[in-house]
């Protein structure tokens, strides 16, 4: 609507101060003839917006013009009170400013919505940490990371990784901090190669005095959906046949949902064998790991799951096997 667009209009040349017509109009999605025509309306409404031509111009307010109107809807107020667990601020201690933050919003709001954003924030919450999945204590403070965030810094670290154990250092560019399944991650460029690396596998990390060398016109949201695209891009290519005893089908699907080779139809097959009465036999199933030896975590399910194949699979579960017997098999004769 054409009151909501002259509103984050005004916002954003609140936030930003002088912006161009395109940045706006790429901003909103609309075009930039659109854009001037929103600043007329907003100039004979009153407001002391103002475009200045020329390569540095742009369209800015006033020096000192403010606006306290919020211009919040009412979805818009829920949704503001609806956040995840206050996890993610304490480990950046903004433990209490999260709070502080909301009760002045919630006074800010226009007095309707008050009542459905304060009943959100107590009837809806979302905790993105998986169950039973504690983060390891890390050697390196993450006031560290948020400096070299916020001052535009470089960084150095030592970092173990986890593919193969190995520690090694590095000069990084940081983009930023992202918060993932509980657990933090610094996005960075290293040699202008954007690279990940996890919180709890860093050894050691301190400040360069150098600024940051950013590639220019590159974000941190970009960046990570580009080191995320690749890690789901990397290919499944040992593919596993197991057969599921129904009693324990839900808590395996729990675990091995992602790894399902084509995840709708296995689990629209196991249902319909559900109806159809064939309830009591185990479940086929198709998978894909990305290496024969993480496909190993299977014996994790002991005998309610067979491995049909491949055959190097059900050997190496098979060794797996005898050696945990052989192992406890001493004990007891002791």
């Amino acid at each position: 609507m054409k009151s909501d667009r002259l509103l984050s209009i005004l916002l954003l040349l609140q936030t930003h101060g002088q912006m161009s017509a395109g940045e706006l109009a790429a901003r909103l999605e609309v075009s930039v003839r659109t854009i001037f025509r929103d600043v007329e309306a907003l100039s004979a409404a009153g407001v002391p917006v103002y475009a200045e031509r020329g390569s540095k111009g742009g369209i800015a307010l006033l020096p000192g013009y403010r606006t306290d109107v919020t211009g919040l809807t009412a979805d818009e107020a829920r949704a503001l009170f609806v956040l995840v667990t206050e996890q993610a601020h304490a480990d950046l201690g903004l433990g209490q400013a999260i709070g502080s933050a909301l009760r002045k919003v919630m006074a800010a709001l226009p007095a309707p919505f008050r009542g459905d954003a304060d009943l959100a924030s107590r009837r809806i919450m979302i905790d993105p940490v998986r169950w039973r999945s504690s983060q390891r204590s890390s050697a390196v403070d993450l006031g560290v990371l948020q400096a070299a965030v916020f001052n535009d810094r470089r960084l150095r670290l030592r970092y173990r990784h986890g593919r193969d154990a190995q520690v090694r250092s590095y000069t990084l560019d940081p983009y930023g901090l992202v918060s993932k399944a509980g657990a933090w991650y610094l996005v960075a460029d290293h040699r202008e190669r954007p690279m990940m690396f996890r919180l709890d596998r860093m050894l050691s990390a301190s400040l360069v005095e150098e600024p940051v060398r950013r590639r220019e016109g590159v974000e941190l949201a970009e960046v990570w959906d580009t080191l995320r695209q690749r890690i789901d891009a990397i290919p499944a290519s040992v593919r596993v046949v197991v057969k599921v005893r129904r009693s324990v089908l839900a808590r395996f699907l729990r675990y091995h949902e992602a790894d399902l080779a084509s995840p709708t139809s296995a689990l629209a097959q196991a249902e319909a064998e559900a109806e159809a009465g064939t309830a009591g036999e185990p479940v086929e199933l198709i998978l894909r790991f990305p290496a024969l030896r993480s496909a190993e975590q299977l014996l994790a399910f002991g005998p309610a799951i067979e491995v049909v194949e491949p055959a190097e699979l059900r050997d190496a579960l098979a060794r797996n096997a005898r050696q945990t017997l052989a192992l406890y098999a001493d004990t007891t004769d002791d």
